[in-house]
Formats: structure tokens, C-alpha cells, sequence
């Protein structure tokens, strides 16, 4: 019995280890490790600040058991703090920050990035925790118009003049559009490299002193413009210049327009010169309500002159116009090298004031993570939140903290997407279907089942799960008619002899032209002759 309690002594002791570990994860490699498993109040400070209204919640991410922090309202600052226990000195080893986000509801204006904050000596507290509280690092998504990376800030102090200043990762990953939950890593080096991965893959690789790795570099240029140098009033910059020697031709005519009249094109056969383009209409007539004294007098509306339509044009002729073959423009001198030309002025380089030399950037401490946004979108998910010493760490937590949840993600996405792909492929599958079969109907051959082809399409509009069977029923039925139009069917009987004789005669008072005022009738109606254009 006493072993039996001292065993089970023993594995509530590991039991309570463990989670303590996965709260903490106290070991010399992993700085801060926060998983939300448990309710972050007491752990995390809300900012007090009045403009940051949003509200944390403690939720688990869609689909999982997994606990994480949540941006519950769209429209809305947010502002959270978590300090550490002592600060971080970046100066020392490898540093890796990482963190996971999902955006639930997707991404369209919001930010999801973490900074990690300098001493509160620096001039700030948790409560009153703001866009303005001084950070060392400020790393993860943006995406809002324009705006679509991943951020990474290094806030470095300049040695020469005290002042901080922001240097912007160049050319920075862009953010994962989709809603799945993705792992965010940045890894600082030694030798000054910085790393970004995104779901454990290298997406950028820069060097924290290499001006073009960061805009502004670090390190200032050796040299500057001389803010006092001014150009000379003498200094040419044009490299051309019009020839001062050259003359206009004498025969070059500045004042010949550009088009002329064509004096060989004649007035088209048929003009109407006496007919207007267009008449009153003569069948309008003037409102009954229609007063001349507060309305005006009335007039009626204007239509195309139906004489012209038979007519090549109506109204006065005049000739087209034709380019000028003389023409030539403003006579201009051609131009030539400029002796004169010394190039582009710039001012000339002093030696910078401001400049200095760096090993390493002279990093300030982290003390605290803050997540201060603002973000149109509700649903964004922090998660598993870490602060480490050495990269496998790192590596370690995404495989079995985001590994896993990614991939049940991914393959619940994959299947959605594969239905919404069958179910817009039958229905572009479909569209074509109708399509073909409407134009088949209409074929002449086959105008004694068109009603019933039609009423096949019909349905299967309503009911799109009958494509399949409408389609094979009118398969059958072309089959069919192609059968018998390749064999025939019956022969019809002969027509007695009188009866033939009797049509080939007409009865009396028909009309011999009987036939051809039948076609004329049944023919389509004679397409109305366009207006000419009138020729200028």
C-alpha cells in the first residue's frame, strides 16, 4: 500500500512537472514559452489606454482543442503586455523569436505582429502600454491595401547622435493568405545574420549591418552631400542643344495646313442634295397639355430622313479630306552636341558626422512582448508564443505544437476545396451541356423535335442532377434520327395519277405566283439597309 501511494506521489510529481513545463518551459534554453493553455489573466496586463478598446479572449482555435489569445472585435485597438522575468540580453548567443497567428476570418486589413519592448526605465508601463512604448524588435504580419510582408524592425540607437531609429527589413516575405494557422520564426545570429522562416521555412536571409538588407543600414555612409555646396551659374547640363547654324530650307512652308481637300473625289451617283438628313416625325403630334406661352413653341421630333436610306447621302456635298503631301510643321533646327555640356551636377561628398562603425548592433534589452494593433478583421489567434536560446528549441515546438494542427488544417481546406471544385466544375460542366444542346435544337432537320428537346433542357435546368440522364436521352435521340436518316424510312405509297394531275394544276381563281408569295411570306423579313455615311 505505501508503494503503491509512493508511485502515485512519485507520477503526480512528474504529471505536475510537465505541466509546469509546458507553461514555462524553464530549462537555460527557452526564455519564455507561452501556450494560453490556461486563462492568460494574471499573466498577461490588458493596456488601460483609452484608445485601445479591443477585447482578449481566451478561446480555443476553430476545430481544436487548443487554447489560444483572440482579437474577438473587428474595428478596434488592441494593446496586451506580458513581462518577463528578467530581461534578455540580445547581445549574448542566439536569439529565436517565434510565435504562432491564424486569421479565422481571414486577412484583409490588420496586423498581427509582436514587439518585444525594451525596461519600463525606457519610459513606459504595462497599463498605459501604447504605440509609442519603446521596443528593440518588432517582428510578424501586416497586411492592409498596399501593405503585405512580414515585418522585421530593428530599433537601434544611434551612437553618434542618441537619436532611435527604425531599420525595415528589405524586401520582406509576404504574409500567408488563407486561414490556417501559421508559425512566424525569427532567428538572430551572432555574426549578425537574421533568418525569417515561415512554417519552419527560410524566407529571408539578410545581414543586420548590410545597407542592403536594411533601409537605413545601420552603419551610416562614410560620406554625405555638402548640404553648403551650391551649382555653378555657369554649369550646363543640357547635352543637346539646337544647331545655331543651321537655316530654315526656302521652300519649307510653315504655314501649309495639314489637310487638304481631295480634288479628285466626285459627288456619288444618286446624293439627294435637296434632302435634309433628317425630317420631322409625321407621326408625332403635340400634347393636348402643351402650352406655346409657358412651354414654347412646339416642335415636333426629329427622324432620320427615310429618303436617304435608299441614297448613298442626302444634304450638300462636299469633298473629303486628304493629307497635305506638302505639309511640314514648324520648322525647328535640328540638334547637336552641346560643347558646353559638363554633365549632371551633384553636390561634393564631405565626410558624415554622423557616422560611426559597428561589430554588432549595440541591441537594447527585451524585458516585455506587447501586441499593440489595430485591425479591421476579428478572429486572428495568437499561440504558443516563444522566446529561446537555440533554433532546435524552436524547431521542436513547431513540430509538435504547430505541425499537427497545420495539417488536420490543411486536409480539412484541401477537401473543401476539392468539393467547391466539383461542384463549380458540373456546374461549368452544365452551362456547356445546355449550351451545345440548345444550338442542336435549333438545327432545321431537326425542327419536328425541337419542342421536345427543349422541354428535356428545361428540366435539367431545374433539376442539374438530371444532366447526366437528359443528356443520354437526347444522345439517344439524335442516334436515332441519324439511323434514319442514313437508312430512311418507309417509302410513302404512290399518289394516284389524277391526284398528281390535279395539283399540278392549279384550281381556278389561285394564283399562279401562289408558291412564290407563300416563300416571301414564310422567307425572314429583308434586312433594313444601313444609312451611308456622308462623305466630308
Amino acid at each position: 500500500m505505501m508503494r503503491d501511494r509512493q508511485l502515485l506521489s512519485a507520477v503526480l510529481l512528474i504529471l505536475a512537472f510537465v505541466s509546469l513545463q509546458k507553461l514555462c518551459y524553464c530549462d537555460d534554453q527557452t526564455v519564455l514559452y507561452e501556450s494560453f493553455d490556461e486563462a492568460f489573466d494574471g499573466r498577461w496586463i490588458v493596456s488601460k489606454n483609452g484608445d485601445y478598446e479591443g477585447v482578449w479572449k481566451h478561446e480555443k482555435s476553430e476545430g481544436h482543442d487548443d487554447y489560444g489569445l483572440l482579437v474577438s472585435e473587428k474595428a478596434r485597438k488592441y494593446g496586451i503586455v506580458k513581462v518577463l522575468d528578467e530581461p534578455l540580453n540580445l547581445k549574448e548567443g542566439t536569439v529565436v523569436l517565434q510565435y504562432e497567428v491564424r486569421f479565422q476570418e481571414g486577412l484583409e486589413c490588420g496586423g498581427a505582429y509582436l514587439k518585444y519592448l525594451r525596461p519600463q526605465e525606457a519610459g513606459w508601463t504595462p497599463e498605459g502600454f501604447d504605440s509609442e512604448s519603446p521596443y528593440s524588435i518588432m517582428f510578424g504580419p501586416d497586411k492592409c491595401g498596399a501593405t503585405n510582408k512580414v515585418h522585421f524592425i530593428l530599433k537601434h540607437k544611434n551612437p553618434k547622435s542618441g537619436e532611435y531609429v527604425e531599420h525595415h527589413l528589405k524586401f520582406p516575405p509576404s504574409v500567408p493568405y488563407d486561414k490556417l494557422s501559421h508559425v512566424y520564426t525569427a532567428i538572430l545570429k551572432p555574426d549578425n545574420e537574421v533568418r525569417i522562416l515561415v512554417d519552419g521555412e527560410e524566407k529571408k536571409k539578410a545581414n543586420l549591418l548590410s545597407g542592403e538588407d536594411f533601409e537605413p543600414a545601420l552603419i551610416p555612409d562614410k560620406t554625405i552631400p555638402d548640404p553648403e555646396d551650391k551649382k555653378p551659374e555657369d554649369w550646363d547640363e543640357r547635352a543637346k542643344i539646337p544647331d545655331p547654324n543651321a537655316v530654315k530650307p526656302d521652300d519649307w512652308d510653315e504655314d501649309a495646313p495639314m489637310e487638304i481637300e481631295d480634288e479628285e473625289a466626285e459627288k456619288p451617283e444618286g446624293w439627294l442634295d435637296d434632302e435634309p438628313e433628317e425630317v420631322d416625325d409625321p407621326e408625332a403630334t403635340k400634347p393636348e397639355d402643351w402650352d406655346d406661352e409657358e412651354d414654347g413653341m412646339w416642335e415636333a421630333p426629329k427622324i432620320d430622313n427615310p429618303k436617304c436610306e435608299a441614297a448613298p447621302g442626302c444634304g450638300e456635298w462636299k469633298r473629303p479630306m486628304k493629307r497635305n503631301p506638302a505639309y511640314k510643321g514648324k520648322w525647328s533646327a535640328p540638334m547637336i552636341d552641346n560643347p558646353a555640356y559638363k554633365g549632371i551636377w551633384k553636390p561634393r561628398d564631405i565626410p558624415n558626422p554622423d557616422y560611426f562603425e559597428l561589430d554588432r548592433p549595440d541591441y537594447e534589452p527585451i524585458a516585455a512582448i506587447g501586441i499593440e494593433i489595430w485591425t479591421m478583421q476579428d478572429g486572428i489567434l495568437f499561440d504558443n508564443i516563444l522566446i529561446a536560446k537555440d533554433e532546435k528549441v524552436a524547431e521542436s515546438y513547431r513540430q509538435t505544437t504547430w505541425k499537427p494542427k497545420f495539417d488536420v488544417e490543411k486536409e480539412k481546406q484541401k477537401a473543401e476545396e476539392e468539393a467547391a471544385s466539383s461542384a463549380d466544375g458540373l456546374k461549368s460542366y452544365q452551362k456547356v451541356v445546355f449550351d451545345l444542346l440548345n444550338k442542336v435544337a435549333d438545327l432545321s432537320f431537326l425542327s419536328a423535335y425541337k419542342s421536345k428537346i427543349t422541354e428535356l433542357i428545361e428540366k435539367a435546368e431545374e433539376q442539374p442532377n438530371l444532366t447526366i440522364g437528359v443528356l443520354v436521352s437526347i444522345v439517344i435521340v439524335f442516334f436515332s434520327l441519324f439511323i434514319k436518316l442514313i437508312f430512311g424510312g418507309k417509302k410513302a405509297a404512290p399518289a394516284p395519277a389524277a391526284t398528281v394531275e390535279k395539283k399540278k394544276k392549279p384550281e381556278a381563281g389561285e394564283s399562279s405566283n401562289s408558291e412564290d408569295e407563300t416563300e416571301k411570306k414564310e422567307g425572314p423579313a429583308a434586312p433594313r439597309k444601313r444609312k451611308p455615311r456622308r462623305e466630308n
